[in-house]
C-alpha cells in the first residue's frame, strides 16, 4: 500500500517530456541483452572543457538555489522529517550513523533541467541531514566535463557500470528517479535476502505504478518480476511534486523501504525463479 505522508553498455535513462501531459506513469523499457559482468566505463567525451565546466557549474548552482527556495523542497523535507518516514530511515541505519547515497541514471546535467533538479535534491539532502553520507554517481551519458562538475559538488563519479547490481553490505540510499524497470529489478536481485533489503532506502519510480501496469507481455513481466514480488514487503511513500516545475523530474516517484517481517517469503520467491 502506498502511503502519503502527513504533509501537503548501458541503460537508457528515462528523460521526461518538457511539458506536462497529464500524469504519466513509469513504463518498463526492456533491455535487449543483460550484461553478465560489471564493465569499466569510459565516456566518449574525455576532455574537460573549462568554459563548458563553468557554464554547467553555474547551471547547477542556480538549480540548487531554485530548488532550495521552492515549495516543492519544503514539502519534500517535511515528508522526510515526519515520523512515519524518518522512522523508516532509522530502521535502515540500524547501528550505523550514515547512509551512503548511490545515484544511478542521473542523465545529462548539462543538457536537461530535470537531472539538475534531481541532483540538487541529493546535494541538499546531504547538506540538511548528517545521516546522509558520501554521494556516488553513475550514468553512461556523463561527459568528463559534467563529471568534473559533479566532483566539485562533493560527488564521486563511479568508473564502473554496476548495472545497479550493488549489494547493500551497509546502509545505502539508492537514488534512482525515473530509471529503467530493469535497473530496479537488478538492484532487488542483487539484494534478494532480508539482511540486505533491510539496509536499503530506495527513491525511484513507484512500485505500485509498475504493479498497476503489469501486462501479459512476457518481456514486461520479466523486467518487473522482482519489483512486483517485492511489493508485499515494501512500505512506499509517494512524494508530492506540488508544482508543474518539478513534475517532469519527480512525477510518480516514491520512497521505498523493505520490511523484515516477511523474511520467510523470500526463499519461496527465490525457489520460484524470481
Amino acid at each position: 500500500m502506498v502511503k502519503n505522508a502527513s504533509i501537503d553498455g548501458e541503460w537508457t535513462v528515462v528523460l521526461p517530456s518538457k511539458r506536462r501531459q497529464g500524469r504519466r506513469k513509469p513504463k518498463p523499457k526492456i533491455q535487449e541483452e543483460e550484461e553478465e559482468e560489471e564493465k569499466p566505463w569510459k565516456s566518449d567525451d574525455l576532455e574537460i572543457d573549462p568554459q563548458r565546466q563553468a557554464r554547467v557549474k553555474l547551471k547547477m548552482e542556480n538549480s540548487i538555489k531554485k530548488v532550495e527556495s521552492s515549495k516543492f523542497y519544503t514539502t519534500f523535507l517535511e515528508q522526510l522529517k515526519c515520523p512515519e518516514v524518518s522512522d523508516q530511515f532509522r530502521l535502515v541505519l540500524g547501528t550505523e550513523t550514515q547512509l551512503q547515497m548511490v545515484m544511478y541514471g542521473i542523465g545529462s546535467i548539462e543538457s536537461y533541467e530535470s537531472p539538475r533538479f534531481q541532483l540538487s535534491i541529493a546535494i541538499l539532502m546531504k547538506r540538511e541531514f548528517d545521516w546522509v553520507g558520501n554521494i556516488e554517481v553513475f550514468d553512461p551519458v556523463l561527459s568528463a566535463t559534467e563529471s568534473s562538475v559533479l566532483e566539485s559538488f562533493g560527488c564521486t563519479v563511479l568508473s564502473v557500470n554496476e548495472q545497479a547490481r550493488r549489494e547493500a553490505l551497509k546502509p545505502t540510499l539508492f537514488f534512482m528517479p525515473h530509471c529503467e524497470a530493469n535497473l530496479y529489478n537488478n538492484l532487488l536481485q542483487a539484494n534478494w535476502r532480508m539482511d540486505r533489503l533491510s539496509r536499503i532506502a530506495l527513491f525511484g519510480n513507484s512500485f505500485q505504478m509498475y504493479e498497476e501496469q503489469v501486462t501479459l507481455d512476457p518481456e514486461v513481466i520479466r523486467a518487473t518480476k522482482r519489483v512486483i514480488a517485492a511489493r508485499r514487503i515494501t512500505s512506499e511513500f509517494a512524494i508530492e511534486t506540488v508544482s508543474d516545475d518539478y513534475f517532469p523530474a519527480f512525477h510518480d516517484s516514491s520512497w521505498h523501504f523493505f520490511s523484515s517481517c516477511l523474511d520467510s517469503e523470500l526463499p519461496l520467491l527465490v525457489s520460484e525463479g524470481l
